[in-house]
């Protein structure tokens, strides 16, 4: 590239230290990915040089010295550590603004939430789906393997099964979870507010201290106006009722958020509502500012930005719009600590972003309400919608023709609807007798458990890789798998066996911050023709040294 070839005219000159510039598409390419240093971009007698040492004069149109150069474009050094909002960072204890979300079942597993944590961000435990019991063992092992180091649990709406939802935050606080990631909801729930405000004082100087936060997932505007203010008063008294919060509390709870943070959910895996990020946040960003203004409160809100981040071009995105943290999540489940089976994860490296399709979900099954899962590889998605049809459709299972009982008989459930049942009924026996009651009472209802029992375990037999059951397999995923696939083809990355949680979260923040220099030279006049390859994945000791001094 000529200096003919720019547009702008010169911003100052600069003056070389020791080393003077150098020329060439080379020089250009390691010069950029060096975020350690400051990047000077001067005419080198009518031809682009580069530099990262010397001293820039800005502003001064007059040649001071016969050794200075035109100065025709500039970026300071570039820390990836300055991405993000910078107070979220500080009251999470991190070092980047990045989250690794929460994937049900487990998928996000303690050995990522603690890869994440010793890394400097937060992973939030996929405890959606568990048993008390098992998630009561992650607490354990994080509490003792993480110590003071930022993580988080998954706390998700369970409408069907309320008193799941508060035997596990009953649990969050006898064990002293601080930090829940809050998924799913439509609406706020009691044992929710009660999570947040449970030990809710004013300190020594008078300010209000709530122990707990919420990190809410939303893609609604009017979930996150809830989330963005104070706790409902009919939350407020049934708690006051219960004995749980004193009236005292209750009213310092008025003067607070729900939720400080909350993630602007766009499309993405399992439960979404496919909202264009770009469409999205911005909205998200403008009712932060309305609601900030409209309670006042003492402590700023924060939006972050997950659905479709994948690649440095999303992160960068993301971060030009003013998120003030991502949120990755299908990448994360081709992850060597994903806990999730060999045989998924090969599936999800294959992935294309139109290899995803929604299908019903066995939480919300009756409502109606759907997941985005893998289409490519099983048929989850198209036998699922045909149990929901039939739902639909039919009040009892003896009503629906006989060729379509014996196809969900013989190849969805594969043994007899009474039979499957008998092992629906004592499911629920333990976990929500209430359900069984009603469903002897009800066929319609016995109809939908005994389905949504089969959609429910479709995740766990893709979980456990089971192999007769492959083509059950219920895979929650967004585009950004395709989009992320299609970027790391042909590095190191490209095996699932080679992706680990930190080292593609590196690079998403590594190639935002080059992509971020380049869009800065851009605006300065300097557009780059050549900027193929500047992100192709690296290795984590590679980008320590590009990003460090």
């Amino acid at each position: 590239m000529t200096y003919s070839d720019i547009t702008s005219t010169p911003h100052g000159f600069w003056k070389p230290d020791q080393l003077l510039p150098r020329t060439g598409e080379k020089a250009f390419s390691e010069a950029v990915r060096n975020l350690s240093q400051p990047f000077y971009v001067v005419d080198v007698k009518g031809h682009i040089g580069v530099a990262q040492n010397g001293v820039a004069t800005l502003g001064s149109l007059k040649k001071p010295t016969a050794d200075s150069f035109p100065l025709l474009g500039w970026s300071p050094a570039f820390s990836l550590e300055s991405f993000g909002d910078q107070g979220f960072k500080s009251d999470h204890g991190l070092k980047f603004a990045y989250i690794c979300g929460a994937m049900a079942n487990g998928i996000t597993s303690t050995t990522m939430v603690e890869a994440a944590g010793r890394a400097g961000m937060i992973g939030f435990f996929g405890a959606g789906g568990l048993s008390i019991e098992q998630i009561e063992s992650a607490a354990d092992t994080l509490k003792n393997n993480l110590g003071k180091l930022p993580y988080g649990f998954n706390l998700i709406h369970s409408p069907n099964d309320m008193d799941l939802e508060q035997k596990t935050v009953d649990l969050y606080l006898a064990k002293g979870i601080r930090l829940v990631s809050a998924s799913a909801y439509l609406d706020l729930t009691t044992p929710l507010v009660q999570y947040r405000i449970h030990g809710i004082h004013r300190n020594n100087r008078g300010e209000i201290v709530c122990p707990n936060r919420i990190i809410a997932k939303v893609s609604r505007e009017e979930v996150a106006r809830k989330f963005f203010s104070p706790p409902a008063e009919k939350h407020l008294r049934r708690l006051q009722e219960q004995g749980k919060i004193t009236e005292e509390q209750a009213a310092l709870a008025r003067q607070i958020p729900m939720a400080q943070d909350l993630t602007a959910e766009a499309d993405s895996g399992g439960h979404t509502d496919n909202r264009p990020a770009l469409c999205l946040f911005p909205t998200m960003k403008a009712l932060r500012d309305e609601m900030a203004i409209l309670h006042d409160y003492a402590t700023p809100l924060r939006v972050g930005l997950a659905g479709g981040i994948a690649t440095p071009e999303s992160a960068a995105a993301a971060f030009a719009m003013g998120a003030a943290y991502i949120l990755t999540g299908s990448v994360n489940q081709s992850c060597v600590e994903a806990d999730t089976s060999a045989q998924v994860k090969k599936m999800l490296a294959e992935a294309r972003q139109a290899d995803v399709i929604m299908a019903p979900a066995a939480d919300m099954f009756e409502m109606g309400v759907k997941v985005q899962v893998l289409k490519r590889g099983t048929m989850f998605s198209m036998r699922g919608a045909k149990l929901y049809e039939i739902y639909r459709t039919y009040d009892r299972f003896e009503d629906i023709p006989e060729d379509q009982r014996k196809l969900i008989e013989g190849s969805f459930l594969k043994c007899a609807f009474e039979n499957e049942w008998e092992n629906t009924r004592n499911f629920f026996v333990r976990r929500d007798p209430s359900q069984v009651d009603r469903a002897e009472k009800d066929p319609k209802h016995k109809m939908a458990l005994v389905f949504r029992s089969y959609l429910g375990r479709a995740s766990l037999w893709a979980k456990s890789g089971v192999p007769d059951r492959a083509i059950d397999y219920q895979i929650w995923c967004g585009p950004a798998m395709g989009a992320f696939n299609e970027w790391v083809k042909g590095s190191a990355l490209e095996p699932p066996e080679n992706r680990k949680t930190v080292t593609i979260a590196m690079n998403l923040l590594y190639g935002a911050a080059v992509i971020s220099r380049l869009n800065g030279l851009k605006i300065q006049g300097i557009d780059l023709s050549f900027g193929q390859g500047l992100v192709s994945p690296l290795t984590e000791a590679q980008i320590l040294s590009l990003s460090h001094p």
